[in-house]
């Protein structure tokens, strides 16, 4: 290979490691708001992936109701308004299910109910993928837009060397980014943010002070079903998925919840970008089937040389 070409894949891999990556990051965002707040480590994460891409989908193309936004701008509108869907649907999940194995109910038991947890989200999780294979067939789904198929094309100024910029994929890293900093601002300077804060910091003490903590616990699981539903209609802009799609980022979720620091909301926003990094250049020198097995190999030197995280501390809770 000579400089040239190699200049080429290294700049189009850093550049896709950016774009995917904070769309993974905002994926990430919603399992670290639900672990951070909650403490409940949620296997069913990858399927409200799925439910945000189906969302969007029938509000794209089944239903029709953004068909007048036209192919350019429904699909991304149409990605954002999945997330206050899914909100809902995460928010009964929790009520009817979650709230009996979480919460101050548990407190105090030999577990926190933390192995209830593990039953009940897993359950969910394949109810959910079961009842999406009744629901929506196993034929492969996408929400399609022209920008899916044009890039931008930038000369780097070394010879014919070129970076080309997905459009779909750039729209969909701009509304992740922009995702993730009004949750930011939401989490840092508002009420509500300071109420999730506080129950997640010591639920008992903001029972004392009037905080419903089971009812910001709803919220906190809610808001991070939604997020992750956000980043799923993103994600279906460019790629196909079926019921069983969330399978196949849950590993990417936890990773880099883990890779940002566990408990750090923010810091799992570095770690799925960090995921997308190492996803892409992984692509330069490994078959695709190799490139999780390059996530682990990372995931594991970072758990023996900073077993907080890159961006978490060892006492960070939210």
């Amino acid at each position: 290979m000579d400089i040239e070409s190699l200049i080429e894949n290294v700049l189009n891999a850093l550049t896709a490691g950016v774009t995917i990556g904070c769309i993974y990051g905002l994926m990430c965002i919603g399992l670290g708001l639900i672990f951070g707040i909650m403490k409940v480590v949620n296997f069913a994460q990858g399927e409200l992936l799925m439910l945000g891409m189906f969302a969007s989908l029938y509000l794209v193309t089944g239903g029709g109701i953004l068909a007048f936004l036209g192919p350019n701008i429904g699909p991304f509108v149409g990605a954002l308004l999945a997330g206050p869907i899914v909100f809902v649907v995460g928010a009964l999940i929790h009520k009817f299910l979650i709230s009996r194995v979480s919460g101050l109910k548990t407190a105090g038991s030999i577990d926190d109910g933390h192995f209830g947890q593990l039953i009940v989200t897993l359950g969910i999780s394949l109810i959910l993928q079961n009842g999406g294979m009744i629901v929506f067939g196993s034929t492969p789904f996408t929400v399609r837009t022209p920008l899916s198929s044009s890039a931008i094309e930038v000369a780097v100024g070394y010879g014919d060397a070129t970076v080309f910029l997905n459009k779909a994929k750039l729209i969909a890293c701009a509304i992740a980014i922009a995702s993730a900093l009004a949750l930011y601002l939401v989490m840092e300077f508002t009420r509500i943010g300071k109420a999730l804060r506080a129950a997640a910091d010591n639920p008992t003490a903001a029972t004392y002070m009037g905080i419903d903590v089971d009812k910001y616990y709803r919220m906190a699981f809610g808001m991070g079903c939604g997020i992750t539903a956000i980043a799923g209609g993103l994600m279906a802009t460019y790629l196909s998925f079926g019921p069983f799609v969330g399978f196949d980022y849950v590993i990417i979720m936890y990773s880099g919840v883990v890779l940002g620091g566990i408990g750090s909301i923010m810091g799992a926003f570095w770690g799925g970008l960090t995921v997308g990094f190492v996803q892409q250049f992984s692509a330069l020198l490994l078959p695709p089937q190799l490139q999780n097995a390059m996530i682990f190999i990372v995931f594991l030197l970072i758990v023996l040389l900073r077993p907080q995280g890159l961006f978490g501390r060892s006492a960070e809770r939210a």
